[in-house]
């Protein structure tokens, strides 16, 4: 990866050298949580594409086979037996005249058939009708008890009352709101790899520290019994300074606990498994001066991912109440079905149908008056928790703030210290030169200088993590190395 660089060379793969922004760049990457959060994304960017589908027409493709216990007929017994008498009837008694004449050759002298001849013909007739209804089929089978068909079918939503819209901008909102979401899991990460990264800073430089005070006070009991043999000091007194050695040894040792601790942390964090070490390239650091007060609450107001995921859930919330209130109004839709084929399916169905229908809830029991009033009293609870997060916001902006300033007053007092205390140590191991101070008046002028140093630096490291949690909370994590780079910036280290 670009700008990395690898420690030992004869074991790659071991040990990894990293500036904070590097670390950080890795996290972004990596990191779980922020893949997670990724992929959250993804899943509400495609419930927006599917909400937009709400507007198209839903296909369907259907089929069955039906077995019924018996064929689907239609009796018309009794029509045949109404009309069978009169057929009969006039059939055999029947009188009729003005019959046409169908011979062209004497119909223009004759135009109609003599009464005789009419009542022949119309009596043929009707008993030839007759012969016709007994010999008709007249009970006839609809639909038989068998058949299958496979059909296609549509809904298109015409009118919804706003039930559709108001889904598209939930939709829309919660994406916004996924996106929101994954910007505060990235301050989140960014507060987390300060701690842990400038932790592992710090932890190194306290080992620093505590090999040098273990370095002195191996030199001050070597000191003591070169003093005891010759008679200088007290047998006591080299006791007494190989206590306080064995002391600086179990706090080294300590130390070197707390860089594994620590070490493991920001692997974690950065989510690399294929190292062992981290090696921070980046120091402690910090300003003396930085913007006010009121600039940071004003940059949360804008840009704080807390508040703007509580802003969306507003926003939800007002969509909530539109639904709710589109109960009211009626669903209209255009519907169809195609048969597209079948088995022993009824002639006398239709190929297609295609219609409009409309349905509209005109009484619930006032389940729906109800319903907007719960979904106004969530979005009621929306702004209160909105009012909440920001004073929140705004307090804890005002405590890092403060802090901020505490740790800078820390780091110049202890300025002063560490001055005094070296040279308070440097008088006393003269003065236990010349046989005039104890060993343990030495090796606590050691210690207070090592405390003063290591004091120093974990004021540097409070003010260090307390910037990251003003970031956070104004919105800002994402500017945390323009900080680290500022002109003004100070280096802290042993």
């Amino acid at each position: 990866m670009t700008g990395l660089t690898l420690c030992g060379q004869e074991n790659p793969g071991v040990s990894k050298s990293l500036t904070f922004e590097e670390a950080l760049s890795l996290s972004l990457q990596n990191n779980h949580l922020i893949k997670q959060s990724n992929n959250k994304s993804l899943q509400m960017e495609q419930e927006v594409k599917a909400a937009k589908g709400l507007h198209l027409p839903r296909i369907s493709l259907s089929a069955s086979y039906i077995y019924m216990s018996d064929n689907l007929e239609l009796d018309l017994t009794p029509v045949r037996d109404a009309i069978t008498p009169l057929y009969n009837t006039l059939g055999h008694y029947g009188k009729f005249s003005g019959v046409p004449n169908p011979d062209p050759k004497t119909n223009s002298i004759m135009p109609y058939l003599p009464d005789d001849v009419s009542t022949a013909v119309v009596r043929g007739k009707m008993l030839e009708g007759l012969e016709t209804v007994n010999n008709g089929e007249w009970i006839k089978t609809i639909q038989e008890k068998k058949f299958g068909m496979v059909n296609a079918g549509f809904v298109m939503p015409l009118y919804t009352g706003g039930k559709i819209n108001a889904a598209n901008k939930a939709a829309k909102i919660k994406f916004e709101e996924s996106e929101i979401e994954t910007i505060q899991k990235s301050h989140e990460l960014t507060s987390e790899l300060v701690e842990r990264y400038f932790g592992l800073i710090l932890a190194n430089q306290a080992v620093k520290v505590r090999k040098e005070v273990m370095t002195g006070m191996q030199k001050h009991f070597e000191d003591a019994q070169k003093l005891a043999k010759e008679g200088m000091i007290a047998q006591v007194e080299v006791l007494n300074a190989k206590v306080y050695f064995a002391e600086a040894d179990r706090e080294l040792k300590k130390s070197d606990r707390q860089v594994e601790i620590l070490n493991e942390a920001v692997l974690n964090t950065v989510a690399d498994s294929e190292n062992s070490k981290i090696n921070p390239l980046s120091e402690l650091f910090y300003i003396e001066n930085i913007e006010s007060l009121d600039f940071y609450k004003i940059k949360s107001k804008e840009n704080s991912p807390l508040l703007g995921q509580v802003n969306k859930k507003k926003e939800l919330a007002a969509q909530g109440i539109k639904v709710e209130q589109s109960a009211y109004l009626p669903t209209i839709a255009a519907t169809g079905t195609y048969d597209i084929v079948n088995k022993d399916l009824s002639p006398y169905l239709p190929e297609y149908m295609v219609g409009v229908g409309l349905q509209w809830s005109l009484f619930d029991g006032l389940a729906r008056n109800r319903k907007i009033s719960a979904a106004r009293f969530t979005a009621m609870q929306a702004d209160d928790f909105y009012a909440k997060a920001e004073s929140d916001i705004y307090s804890a902006i005002t405590k890092y703030y403060q802090e901020l300033h505490m740790y800078l007053e820390q780091i110049t007092e202890l300025d002063a210290a560490m001055a005094f205390t070296t040279e308070y140590s440097r008088a006393r191991e003269k003065a236990f030169s010349e046989g005039m101070a104890t060993t343990t008046q030495v090796s606590d002028a050691n210690l207070a200088v090592a405390k003063a140093k290591i004091e120093r630096l974990q004021a540097i490291y409070a003010w260090d993590v307390a910037l990251s949690k003003l970031l956070y909370y104004s919105g800002m994590s994402d500017k945390y190395v323009s900080y680290m780079n500022h002109p003004d910036a100070k280096q802290g280290r042993y």
